[in-house]
C-alpha cells in the first residue's frame, strides 16, 4: 500500500512518502524556508568573472545568483557543447545586461542560488523546454516501441524551436493528454515571456507551486493507493488540481479528519524522529553512523550486535549488502546532496566488493534525485556523488548546538580541572584568598559535584583555599568563571 500523507498548518508543510508504513521520501516547507527552485526571474548582470567563467545576477534576492557559461547554452542557440568549446563568458555577458534566469539550485549556507538561462516548465506529463529544440524521454520509460510512440506524438504537437522532455508519468497516455498538458504549459510560457518584455530587472515572473501542489503534480501517480490530507481547504485544491490534470486519481484523495496526529495514526511519527538521529540500526543488528561536514557527508558501517552464523567473511558481506540498501534510502529520506564517502566494512574478496557496490547501485534506482557512483578507492572507501539542489531535511529541522557550537564535543571534566589550575597558576595574587567561586554550567557543576577521584579536593589542598561551586545557566559547557564571590 503506497500512501502520500500530507500534514498541514500554520507553521509548516510536511509530506511523506510511505510504502507499507515505511518511510520512503519526506518533504518540508516552512514560509521562511520557502523553496525557490524552478522560480524564473528577469535580473541583471552585476558581475562577470572570466577566470571562474561565472556572472553573478540579481534576480531580486538577499544574495546574488550565480550563472556558470555551461548554462547559457541558450543565449548562444546551442543546444549540446563542450565546456571547454565555450567562449569566454565576458563574449556572451555583459554588466548591467538583463537576461531571463531560472534557479536550478538553492542558496545553501553562504552559497547564493544557481541559476541557468535555459528555462524548463514542468507538467504532468511533459517538461516544456521554450527555448531549445530539443525532445527527450524519461530512463524509466524502457520499452523501445513505447519510446518511439512518446517521440512520434511529441514531434507531432510541438511547436517549431521549442522541446520537451517526457517524463516517466506519459507512459501508455494518449495523444489528447499530451496536447492538453502542452497547451496548458504554452499559455504559461506566453505569461511569462510577455511579463519579461514588461518589467523591469530584477523581477521575479514565474513562482513554483508550493509544496502540496508539486507533490501531486510530480508524486501522485497511478502507482500511489491513497492520498491522504488533513486540512479541509487544501483538500479541496487538490481535488481540484486532480481532477484537471488525472480526474481517474479523485477517488484516492482523503480528507484526513481524526483528532489523532496523522503521522502517529499512519505509524511513520517514530520514523520521522529517527531520521534526525546519526546512527541507523539495520535488521541484522549492524549499524550504520552518518556524520556531515561542511564539505561532504560520511557514512561508516559496522557489524554491531550482528555476531553472523557461518563465518567472519559471510558476516561483513550480509552487513554491508544490508548497510547498501539502508544508505541509498537514508540519503534519499535525508536529501543528502554533494560528495558522499561510504566506509564500508573491509572486505578481503574483490566478489564481495562488486556484490555490495551492485547492490548499493541498485538501490539508488529508485532515487529521482541524479546519483553517481565511483567506485571503490585503493583504501577501500566508496565515493559517490547525489545532487546537492536544496537543503537536507537536517538543515531545515536542525542548527548547531549552543552548548558545543555544532562539534558534537565539550570539554571533558578533566580539561575542565586543567582549566581552573593554570587560572590560578597565571594570577598568583588570588592564593591569598581563603575561597574562591566556581562559576560553571549546572550539568558540568553538577558532575563536578559527583566527580569521584577528588581532583577538586586536590587543588584546594594544592592552592590553600576552599572552592565553592556555583551553577550558572548563563555560561556554556566550556566556560568556567572564577569569582572573589558568589
Amino acid at each position: 500500500m503506497k500512501r502520500i500523507i500530507v500534514d498541514i498548518n500554520h507553521a509548516q508543510s510536511r509530506i511523506a512518502l510511505a510504502d507499507n508504513e515505511e518511510l520512503i521520501e519526506f518533504y518540508i516547507e516552512r514560509p521562511k524556508d520557502k523553496r525557490i527552485v524552478g522560480n524564473i526571474y528577469k535580473g541583471k548582470v552585476e558581475n562577470v568573472l572570466p577566470g571562474m567563467q561565472a556572472a553573478f545576477i540579481n534576480i531580486g534576492i538577499e544574495k546574488n545568483a550565480f550563472l556558470y557559461v555551461k548554462d547559457t547554452l541558450t543565449l548562444l542557440n546551442q543546444q549540446d557543447r563542450d565546456e571547454d568549446e565555450l567562449p569566454p563568458i565576458n563574449q556572451i555577458l555583459k554588466r548591467g545586461q538583463e537576461i531571463m534566469v531560472q534557479v536550478i539550485k538553492e542558496p545553501i549556507d553562504q552559497k547564493g542560488a544557481r541559476v541557468s538561462a535555459d528555462i524548463t516548465i514542468p507538467g504532468r506529463y511533459l517538461v516544456l523546454m521554450p527555448t531549445v529544440d530539443y525532445i527527450g524521454i524519461s530512463r524509466r520509460i524502457q520499452d523501445d516501441h513505447e519510446r518511439e510512440r512518446l517521440k512520434s506524438i511529441a514531434q507531432e504537437i510541438i511547436p517549431s524551436n521549442m522541446g520537451v522532455i517526457i517524463r516517466t508519468e506519459a507512459k501508455d497516455i494518449e495523444k489528447e493528454e499530451f496536447v492538453q498538458d502542452l497547451n496548458f504549459l504554452l499559455k504559461m510560457w506566453e505569461k511569462i515571456d510577455y511579463q519579461y518584455k514588461l518589467v523591469l530587472a530584477p523581477r521575479a515572473l514565474h513562482e513554483e507551486l508550493e509544496l502540496i501542489y508539486r507533490t501531486v503534480r510530480d508524486l501522485f501517480t497511478k502507482e500511489i493507493d491513497e492520498f491522504i490530507i488533513n486540512e479541509k481547504d487544501h483538500y479541496k485544491k487538490v481535488l481540484e488540481m486532480v481532477d484537471m490534470i488525472s480526474p481517474t486519481l479523485k477517488d484516492k484523495v482523503h480528507y484526513y479528519k481524526e483528532d489523532l496526529d496523522i503521522f502517529s495514526h499512519y505509524h511513520i511519527r517514530s520514523q520521522i524522529d529517527e531520521m534526525l538521529s546519526n546512527k541507523v540500526w539495520l535488521d541484522s543488528g549492524g549499524y550504520i553512523v552518518i556524520d556531515r561536514t561542511e564539505a561532504l557527508t560520511v557514512v561508516d558501517v559496522n557489524t554491531g550486535k550482528f555476531v553472523g552464523s557461518i563465518n567472519l567473511q559471510d558476516t561483513v558481506l550480509k552487513t554491508n549488502l544490508e548497510a547498501a540498501q539502508e544508505i541509498a534510502k537514508q540519503l534519499r529520506l535525508r536529501n543528502i546532496g554533494g560528495i558522499i564517502i561510504i566506509d564500508f566494512i573491509d572486505m578481503k574478496s574483490p566478489q564481495d566488493e562488486e556484490k555490495v557496490l551492485s547492490k548499493l547501485k541498485d538501490a539508488l534506482k529508485k532515487d529521482k534525485t541524479r546519483t553517481n557512483v565511483l567506485g571503490i578507492t585503493s583504501l577501500g572507501l566508496v565515493e559517490m556523488t547525489r545532487k546537492k539542489v536544496r537543503k537536507s531535511i537536517g538543515k531545515i529541522l536542525q542548527e548547531p548546538c549552543p552548548l558545543c557550537n555544532g562539534t558534537g564535543q565539550v570539554l571533558s571534566i578533566d580539561s575542565i580541572l586543567v582549566e581552573i589550575d593554570e587560572f590560578f597558576m597565571r594570577n598568583p595574587h588570588f592564593k591569598e584568598e581563603k575561597t574562591m567561586y566556581l562559576h560553571l554550567n549546572p550539568h558540568i557543576a553538577l558532575m563536578l559535584e559527583q566527580e569521584e577521584d577528588h581532583s577538586l579536593e586536590q587543588l584546594e589542598n594544592k592552592y590553600h583555599m576552599i572552592f565553592k561551586i556555583v551553577a550558572n545557566d548563563a555560561l556554556s559547557h566550556d566556560q568556567v568563571r572564577v569569582l572573589k564571590h558568589e
